[in-house]
């Protein structure tokens, strides 16, 4: 596992889409072009794509980009590819896109090499090749593109298309994360807490987390997304007390501003703080108000969360078939402390319904999971229902147990 790096997918927009800004005046560009500058012809296919100085027009972006691109120039080949790869002003085309960026990519052009990078490392239009993924991944590296720099350290991390070398992974994800590249930034902090390819440094990570943290700018999803994780990681090392002195109250500061985007981990960790009084006022009301999208998220301690509130009747009216539902979600995902909760309320039947036998089998999932004084209150109260089960419905709900795999495996 390597952090939240996402290579997968022609996401060509996510290279960058052609449109900069036209260096000049738009009439100039145009004066320029008519009289055939490739430079300028796709310049003004830049402007028109993206609206700069005139209005929005794929069609005419296209018209001018392909002018450019026969007469060679790199920046309207990949504009033209563009265009081919999204379907914009032009029919949805991947083949004719992959030629273009090819040629773009042979001369230099950086968003190219990336964008064919993605092609070899995801079989769009050609065989899936992570050697020469890797390939044009450092390519574009080596020419300063801080994605392709992220991309590259992904593939030395995993020995894909390269020989396995986290040290590797971890100079060209610094490459990356020193540009300002936020994914990379937070990749590199979670190499530092794990000792991965650089030695262990819980200071070092939260320094990382904190500059993924810290965007500012260019409030992309996916630089959102990103910068929500590494608030969340930083929450986590306050909480702890890993790299930095622990601190309750900064931990829940840090888990509001990546609640507040939407990461259903901080969002279920933000409601725990609230039901039990850790770095802000106990609240029951508020946690419910965080544990809730999270759980409908699919973040499994949330979900037992979820299950304990209704059990209770903690901000909720009690209700057991809430709590058995969503107990058992989260036990389907493997949750072992939900896994026990499940089991006994189906012993004791305060779920709506006893079933001796789904009670052994949770019961003996959480038991296989837990650990210590948890492992040994689990393996106790199932023994203490298979004594009431005769030996055929006992090995037959062993077996279940011994089958089971939870819900993301089936």
């Amino acid at each position: 596992m390597f952090g939240c790096m996402v290579v997968a997918g022609l996401a060509l927009a996510a290279c960058g889409a052609p449109a900069d800004g036209p260096p000049d005046g738009v009439e100039t560009l145009l004066a320029r072009a008519e009289q055939g500058d490739a430079v300028a012809q796709a310049a003004v296919g830049d402007s028109y794509l993206g609206g700069e100085g005139v209005a929005p027009d794929a069609a005419e972006a296209a018209r001018w980009y392909r002018l450019a691109a026969e007469q060679g120039d790199p920046a309207g080949q990949y504009g033209l590819a563009y265009l081919y790869a999204t379907g914009q002003g032009v029919p949805l085309d991947e083949g004719e896109s992959a030629r273009l960026m090819r040629l773009a990519a042979e001369q230099g052009e950086v968003r190219a090499q990336y964008a064919v990078a993605l092609l070899y490392a995801n079989g769009e239009g050609v065989w899936r090749d992570d050697a020469e993924a890797a390939r044009w991944y450092r390519r574009a590296a080596d020419l300063g593109h801080a994605q392709s720099q992220a991309a590259l350290a992904a593939l030395y991390m995993e020995g894909r298309g390269v020989e396995q070398n986290p040290p590797e992974a971890a100079r060209w994800l610094r490459r990356a994360a020193e540009q300002g590249y936020v994914v990379a930034q937070l990749d590199l902090g979670y190499l530092y807490g794990v000792g991965q390819g650089v030695p262990q440094d819980d200071g070092e990570a939260l320094r990382w987390f904190r500059r993924a943290a810290d965007l500012g700018h260019a409030r992309s999803q996916a630089n959102i997304a990103a910068m929500s994780r590494a608030q969340y990681r930083i929450a986590l090392l306050y909480a702890t007390g890993r790299g930095v002195a622990r601190d309750d109250a900064e931990a829940v500061r840090w888990l509001t501003l990546a609640a507040d985007n939407g990461l259903a981990e901080a969002q279920g960790d933000l409601g725990f703080m609230y039901l039990n009084g850790r770095g802000v006022a106990r609240d029951d009301a508020e946690a419910v108000r965080w544990i809730r999208p999270a759980a409908d998220q699919g973040y499994a301690p949330a979900q037992r969360y979820l299950g304990m509130l209704y059990r209770d009747g903690r901000a909720v009216v009690p209700d057991p078939g809430e709590a058995t539902r969503w107990y058992r979600l989260a036990a389907e995902q493997g949750e072992p402390l939900a896994q026990y909760d499940l089991g006994a309320m189906y012993g004791d039947g305060s779920g709506g319904r006893q079933d001796d036998a789904s009670a052994y089998v949770w019961l003996s999932l959480a038991a296989s999971r837990l650990s210590g004084d948890e492992r040994e209150r689990a393996a106790r109260l199932r023994d203490e229902i298979g004594r009431r089960m005769s030996d055929g419905r006992r090995a037959e709900a062993a077996r279940r147990a011994r089958d089971w795999k939870p819900v993301f495996e089936r």
